[in-house]
């Protein structure tokens, strides 16, 4: 097929239909009109995708067919509709693209922990240069449990839940900068590490990871994801392949920006666990087991059912019908 002959034949047609769509009232005939060209239209388009493929011409008849459907519907798309496509296809496969970037900074952030802890924990100054040693110490014998208790459940809750979530909103948000996400982990890292330094200098480590091992499990999880969305929308414009910078970064955007509204709703869950579970007295089994079958639930989430979703073509970004046809590039 001569793809240039069939524009310049079709040229006045596809002129016609896009008037009919953008009209503001259409009588019987020309709503008549408007349905016969867009079927030809419809026709042309597939020629066009079965014998070149994806072109500039095939875009914006695409363009026009969409604006004439809208025309003959009338109608809006009910958002509630999208509600399933987001929890099934979009946010897990938005979560799945970030897998292995995440279990490099889990990695990376309980070895700058792990080291922080030892290392401080293991020199009288520079535990000395924490605080006074009375301090220290009631710090380690009673405020560090007593964090946890010491308000009411459901406030505690959503305290932590509203300060983790604006956490690992900030990490997505300012992710293009490349150093946010570092910075806010890092911190993070360093503080674990300092909390944990504490705790093991007064023989007290194995309080510590009973208290932080049934929220945290999920919580820190979620903070990683949230630097990996953020360090992968920045590398998107650093290294954005055959898209332009700017199309790279919209992409990662709108695909990662729905990364930071599902980490909320892990981290209500998480918020949950450190308010009604964590101080509970109950068997510490029973609490760290809680705090596994959360971190279980949402790895399978992002593992399996965003594997999942990642095979049938979804990246987690709008379809091209909601976010309008890209600028085709080579490659």
């Amino acid at each position: 097929m001569d793809l240039d002959a069939l524009t310049a034949a079709r040229r006045a047609e596809w002129a016609r239909l896009d008037e009919l769509s953008r009209a503001r009232r259409l009588t019987g005939a020309e709503v008549d009109e408007l349905v016969a060209r867009y079927r030809a239209a419809s026709a042309d388009l597939a020629d066009i995708k079965t014998s070149a493929g994806r072109t500039p011409q095939g875009d914006h008849v695409s363009t026009m067919l969409a604006r004439a459907r809208l025309r003959l519907t009338g109608t809006a798309e009910n958002p509630m509709r999208q509600i399933p496509r987001f929890f099934v296809l979009q946010l897990p496969a938005a979560l799945h693209r970030l897998r292995w970037i995440t279990l490099v900074i889990a990695g990376a952030f309980i070895v700058v922990g792990t080291t922080v802890a030892l290392w401080v924990s293991s020199d009288a100054a520079l535990v000395a240069s924490l605080g006074p040693s009375a301090g220290l110490e009631q710090y380690a014998e009673n405020d560090f449990t007593d964090y946890y208790s010491e308000n009411p459940a459901a406030v505690f809750a959503g305290t932590v839940w509203t300060n983790n979530a604006w956490i690992a909103a900030q990490c997505v948000m300012f992710g293009i900068t490349g150093v946010w996400p570092i910075m806010v982990l890092v911190q993070n890292a360093v503080g674990v590490g300092t909390a944990a330094a504490i705790m093991l200098a007064f023989d007290r480590g194995d309080v510590f990871l009973l208290y932080i091992l049934p929220h945290g499990l999920l919580e820190l999880t979620c903070i990683f994801v949230a630097g990996a969305a953020g360090l992968r929308i920045f590398w998107s414009w650093v290294a954005p392949g055959a898209r332009s910078r700017g199309e790279s970064l919209a992409a990662e955007g709108r695909a990662l920006a729905t990364v930071a509204i599902g980490l909320v709703l892990a981290l209500a869950v998480a918020g949950l666990i450190e308010g009604f579970v964590t101080a509970q007295p109950w068997p510490w089994w029973i609490k760290i087991g809680i705090g596994a079958v959360a971190l279980g639930l949402f790895l399978t989430y992002m593992l399996v059912v965003g594997g999942r979703a990642r095979r049938l073509g979804e990246t987690g970004d709008l379809t091209e019908y909601e976010a309008g046809t890209p600028t085709l590039v080579a490659g």
